[in-house]
């Protein structure tokens, strides 16, 4: 090559490594991890950067996994409101999808063949569209009759297996029931809380990311 036709390709080439566009030195961007859910995932009464998101984003960071893990958690929702939004919430291409869902349809007594239903169809657009996915389980209050209790508890294993989803049983194991991890309304994790939950599902998280690293390869 002449001198003078480096010093006309000179500019481009260094261009091109700024933004990461040539000669091999493009960064790899963030894994994008929606997390569609209810208040638990908003972070409900919790002051920023202690929901759940946003611990299990500095805590797969801590690790060494580059993740955005999108907050896509809405007060109140239920498996019918999270079905209703999960388009919207997939047009941000997430890699994989965190669900925790069904709470507050136990909460108002929703038969559990609905909630299975609506669950059923977020698992099926996932699926279709190669989103692994984390589905995270719940329990359903026992005063709603041992009947309700078996339907709803069981749905979430059945679920997952059907679609070839990854499970942690129930989001809230190990705190739920336990005022000094619990805010005062009993039902919402506090701070502390938030952490031990991120802590227990965070080997499901890394088996999440395993799947997106595999499915990228």
């Amino acid at each position: 090559m002449t001198p003078l036709r480096f010093k006309r390709l000179a500019p481009v080439v260094l261009m091109l490594t700024a933004f990461g566009l040539g000669f091999g030195a493009s960064a790899a961007a963030p894994l994008k991890i929606l997390m569609l859910g209810t208040s638990l995932t908003q972070g409900y009464g919790l002051p920023p950067g202690t929901e759940i998101p946003a611990v299990l984003q500095a805590k797969l960071k801590a690790t060494g996994v580059d993740a955005r893990v999108i907050n896509a958690g809405v007060s109140g929702d239920t498996s019918a409101s999270g079905l209703s939004r999960l388009d919207w919430s997939l047009a941000d291409r997430p890699d994989a999808a965190i669900v925790e869902l069904g709470s507050n349809d136990a909460l108002r007594g929703i038969p559990p063949a609905q909630t299975e239903k609506n669950l059923s169809a977020i698992l099926a657009k996932l699926k279709a569209q190669h989103i692994p996915t984390l589905l995270l389980g719940m329990m359903a209050p026992r005063n709603l009759g041992p009947e309700y209790a078996r339907a709803f508890d069981a749905m979430y294993p059945m679920l997952a297996a059907q679609y070839g989803a990854l499970l942690y049983p129930f989001l809230l194991d190990g705190v739920a029931l336990n005022p000094k991890l619990n805010q005062p309304d009993g039902m919402h994790p506090n701070a502390a809380g938030a952490k031990i939950i991120v802590d227990r599902i965070l080997p499901s998280v890394m088996k999440l990311v395993a799947q997106i690293q595999k499915t990228h390869t």
